[in-house]
């Protein structure tokens, strides 16, 4: 497999850890005293709650494709073990199925 995948895999891994981690702080940050202020802060740890769950999502299969890529099973349908188009690979680098397996 090509090195320029596995090199885009582990910069999107980094990325997403930098996200992770950076939400994570923001959350140890503690409440304002303002009672107005810790209303908003609430809307804002929802969005801030959903936007971590995708980026931990995301991170996860990231690593799975890593871990592919390094047992030589990248690119390889997990249900069908057909190859999985590359052009699907470029838009979706961690996907582990073919287009037939994921409907």
């Amino acid at each position: 497999m090509n090195k320029a995948i596995l090199n885009n895999l582990l910069e999107k891994k980094v990325e997403l850890q930098r996200r992770v981690d950076a939400i994570e702080a923001d959350f140890k940050k503690g409440r304002s005293p303002d009672f107005s202020e810790q209303t908003t802060e609430n809307e804002n740890n929802e969005v801030l709650n959903e936007i971590h769950h995708e980026a931990k999502l995301e991170l996860s299969l990231v690593k799975q494709a890593i871990t592919r890529f390094e047992n030589d099973e990248y690119g390889i349908c997990c249900q069908c073990t057909e190859a999985i188009n590359p052009e699907r690979l470029k838009v979706l680098p961690y996907i582990d199925t073919c287009i037939n397996c994921a409907k």
